[in-house]
């Protein structure tokens, strides 16, 4: 990892209707050290924050100007410098209409990979922390959050600015409860949805389990498991799933198997790849349900072999209890007795 450019600006808005505050810090060229250290760090977090959303700019380059700054900048129009002083512009001014208290750094890295280069806008948070000064007083300081990332954005840039620009360039991490700050930072990024992130998990669930399904049953198993395997690590990487390298990994004897029977069994997007949430394809490997004071998980493996259901009596019966369930509810009936 290379960062190219780097810079940061702390924004803070306590009294809404009145200016916001800025502290812009310098452009830093290659910064590495302490900067690479935090920006892995939330890379990181940006990479494990579960439901992205997938997009690209907004046409509307009068509302939302900074992907024809961004331009200007990759085409050597005008400096990094340049580019971060009319962002950050913009991003006082938003906060000059904000009705909500807002904090926080912003942060724009320019990074060069083995085989690619992205921009990040990431919104860096604080958190509370006690230490004694010199004189051994107990002093409260603010310290960069190296846990929370709630607001971010990641353009790919080859696939912007290449031949064929893709409508999925854009990687936005919006989380609920960054209210009124959080509609301010996508209006930053010039964000619109193009993907539709639940409709394709369940394309993605529809066509593994349809898959699945053409196996035997112990087959059908593994297929799960690994399909589950693979889109755990691609969110783990913050990338989607390529349905070609999906059907290797499934399949390496018959790398075209899978591929070719989810293009008939399923409508695919043009471009061969799927943003499902990762969260809900854990359903390929694992039932689960809640409610009425009881909470029930198990590996979907087990069933008819150690768990049972009766359709007719709506009944489940569980065989070969974990040891510690056991233990517990024979404690707990001795007890009662």
């Amino acid at each position: 990892m290379a960062i190219k450019q780097l810079r940061t600006l702390f924004a803070s808005q306590y009294q809404p209707g009145q200016p916001a505050r800025v502290r812009p810090g310098e452009a830093l060229t290659e910064p590495g050290g302490d900067y690479e250290a935090l920006h892995k760090q939330m890379k990181r977090l940006f990479n494990s924050k579960p439901g992205k959303k997938y997009g690209r700019f907004s046409d509307d380059i009068g509302d939302s100007p900074f992907s024809s700054w961004l331009k200007d900048y990759l085409e050597d129009k005008q400096s990094f410098t340049s580019l971060t002083d009319r962002l950050f512009g913009q991003w006082q001014e938003l906060l000059n209409g904000a009705q909500e208290e807002f904090e926080g750094h912003l942060m724009i890295v320019h990074e060069a990979l083995a085989d690619s280069e992205v921009v990040y806008l990431l919104i860096l948070e604080n958190d509370s922390a006690m230490r004694f000064d010199a004189k051994q007083t107990l002093d409260a300081t603010d310290i960069l959050s190296l846990s929370r990332l709630n607001l971010a954005a990641r353009i790919e840039l080859d696939d912007w600015r290449g031949d064929n620009p893709g409508e999925n360039y854009l990687t936005l991490v919006h989380a609920r409860g960054t209210g009124e700050g959080g509609d301010l930072f996508i209006k930053l990024c010039g964000f619109t949805n193009q993907v539709d992130v639940e409709k394709e998990t369940v394309t993605f669930l529809d066509a593994v389990e349809a898959f699945a399904k053409t196996s035997e049953p112990e087959e059908a198993g593994k297929v799960r498991a690994r399909a589950y395997e693979f889109c755990k690590e691609q969110h783990a990487l913050g990338e989607p799933v390529a349905i070609e390298a999906l059907s290797g990994y499934l399949d390496e004897n018959q790398p075209e198997r899978f591929k070719e029977f989810a293009s008939q069994a399923a409508e695919l997007p043009e471009s061969g790849v799927l943003h499902p949430d990762h969260r809900k394809v854990k359903k390929l490997v694992r039932i689960a349900g809640s409610g009425g004071g009881m909470s029930v998980s198990f590996s979907s493996d087990l069933v008819n072999q150690a768990v049972y259901y009766d359709k007719d009596k709506d009944a489940l019966t569980i065989t070969r209890l974990p040891k510690a369930l056991r233990e517990q509810l024979q404690r707990y009936l001795e007890n009662r007795d």
